[in-house]
């Protein structure tokens, strides 16, 4: 793994996974949360969210002209792509028609038959990225791969998004099997890290400054 997708693992790991009891967008429940907008709306997440994604798409070798996804998950991406890479350019699928104006459904970038890559923060049920799809496609892009931050495995999105984007394919950056662990890892290791003084503090036996808390203050020579 590289040093900016290890990066942004722990990076989504802190920010953006909660363990809990939660209702989701598609009706179910679950014991955990994944809001992958606090660490692409970040300003190092936005670099590292950059990095990954054209890292990916330079591996498969799309050769994009743009990169775009339904409103709001995939626009932190968008940008941060079009951004970090500097020429490939954003567009953003609107959820439904614009109602004034040009009632144009996709913004930005528009150049028919352009190779575009769909992306998504989340796929659940694959619905928003499905949408997404869809809409390039009568718009008049050519897909030239999908791809999602991270996969939520046990809503079986997958077959669904696999299904609507064919022939292109379809990559998922983590799942969140992978942000779970790396969840995990990271709160055992705060929990084993030495403790952290608010304020200064002395041994109370003989005056140095303490190297704990834990039971009373003690010096290095006296916390055991």
């Amino acid at each position: 793994m590289s040093s900016a997708r290890q990066e942004l693992l722990r990076l989504l790991a802190v920010k953006s996974f909660r363990l809990g009891e939660f209702k989701l967008s598609s009706g179910g429940t679950s014991d955990y949360y994944v809001d992958c907008r606090t660490t692409t709306l970040d300003a190092r997440g936005s670099q590292l969210t950059g990095n990954v994604f054209l890292e990916e798409i330079r591996k498969h070798g799309w050769r994009p002209q743009a990169i775009g996804g339904l409103t709001m998950g995939a626009d932190p991406v968008v940008v941060a792509v079009a951004v970090t890479s500097g020429e490939i350019h954003g567009f953003l699928v609107r959820k439904a028609d614009k109602q004034h104006g040009t009632g144009q459904r996709i913004e930005g970038f528009r150049e028919k038959g352009a190779r575009v890559v769909i992306v998504d923060d989340v796929c659940t049920t694959g619905a928003s990225t499905i949408q997404a799809i869809e809409a390039a496609r009568e718009f008049g892009f050519e897909i030239a791969g999908v791809m999602c931050l991270v996969e939520r495995e046990e809503a079986k999105g997958r077959r669904s998004v696999e299904k609507a984007a064919a022939p292109a394919p379809f990559v998922s950056i983590f799942t969140a099997a992978d942000v779970r662990r790396e969840h995990l890892r990271q709160k055992q290791k705060d929990e084993t890290s030495p403790p952290i003084f608010a304020v200064a503090a002395t041994c109370e036996l003989c005056g140095r400054p303490a190297a704990t808390n834990m039971p009373r203050n003690r010096c290095e020579v006296h916390r055991t």
